[in-house]
């Protein structure tokens, strides 16, 4: 039985990677901060998991949970991964989502299993930034333009040193957007449904967003993570984007959800447009090209745009049903 080590496993790539581990056959143990938020959820999900307390800031608690599982794969998910946060918190998103990788990676060395371990490390489209290459691939520079983007890089840059360096079996993803039934609400796509969820029921009359012409290639979670799992099969570490492809405006999926949920009349009577809800600084198109993954990895996004949405909408009106 393989054993799989789970960093930020109580978030939405977490809950459903864990799903996929466990119906391959693998032990799980996963890895959250003290004030992880859906620990409850996630453990009335996966009761056969075994979840410890630990921090990417603090090194003790990975030695310790590494020294207790020797786990045969490590998967990083774990980050400061609201952007908008990492704007107002910097220097915890930087020792998070950056140096938290150097701990982690120290970690294994200070084990000595750098030959036989596997390590995930998630990164993100958000390294790209301000881009000038359409659509972006994995050579494409990097020009992150926020905290969250300059700390990905870090780690994303980190990874590939140490897979070089010291010959660890790193593999880097670069998701492009990825949503889904347990995506945060925080995010501007689970807002929307969660929001077009609660119109529907009669709770509020409407809410607000920033910029809604704003474009995103969006992917469903669940097909994703099948990619993250399949990187750490092939004999290869490489790093790999992980996109549809396709691009969508904030304001196509607000259609979509008042759609799906049989709302009468046009978004517009129920959302109110606030500049104080823009990112400082919004970057222009970011669309993945996904052909090095389906060559190597034979991946390639399942879930559609609509099929994404609906999905998420239906699953917080059933919320509000039961």
């Amino acid at each position: 039985m393989k054993s799989a080590l789970v960093t930020g496993i109580t978030g939405q790539d977490g809950i459903h990677l864990t799903g996929l581990l466990l119906s391959k056959g693998y032990k799980v143990t996963g890895l959250h901060s003290p004030n992880s938020k859906n620990v409850n959820v996630f453990s009335a999900l996966y009761p056969q998991v075994s979840l410890r307390n630990g921090d990417l800031a603090d090194y003790g608690s990975l030695l310790k949970v590494i020294e207790e599982t020797s786990p045969d794969e490590i998967y990083n998910l774990g980050a400061i991964s609201f952007i908008d946060y990492s704007f107002k918190h910097p220097e915890e998103t930087a020792n998070i989502s950056g140096l938290g990788v150097v701990r982690l990676l120290e970690a294994i060395r200070f084990f000595g299993v750098e030959k036989s371990l596997r390590f995930y490390q998630a990164s993100s489209s958000e390294i790209f930034g301000r881009v000038t290459k359409f659509p972006q691939d994995e050579t494409t520079p990097f020009d992150p333009r926020s905290p969250y983007g300059v700390a990905k890089v870090f780690a994303h840059q980190t990874c590939r040193n140490y897979r070089e360096d010291y010959g660890i079996h790193i593999s880097c993803g670069i998701l492009f957007n990825h949503e889904g039934e347990h995506r945060g609400k925080e995010f501007v796509s689970r807002k929307i449904t969660s929001h077009v969820a609660q119109i529907k029921s009669g709770l509020i009359k409407g809410f607000s967003l920033g910029a809604i012409n704003s474009r995103r290639d969006w992917g469903y979670a669940g097909d994703y993570v099948k990619a993250i799992w399949l990187m750490l099969q092939q004999q290869k570490p490489d790093d790999y984007v992980i996109a549809t492809g396709v691009t969508h405006s904030v304001e196509d999926f607000l259609i979509q959800s008042f759609k799906v949920a049989g709302v009468d009349g046009h978004y517009s009577k129920y959302v109110t447009l606030d500049k104080g809800l823009e990112r400082p600084r919004e970057l222009n198109l970011l669309v993945g090209d996904p052909s090095k993954a389906l060559k190597v990895l034979g991946w390639k996004a399942e879930t559609t745009f609509s099929e994404l949405v609906q999905l998420m909408v239906e699953h917080d009106i059933s919320i509000l049903s039961n």
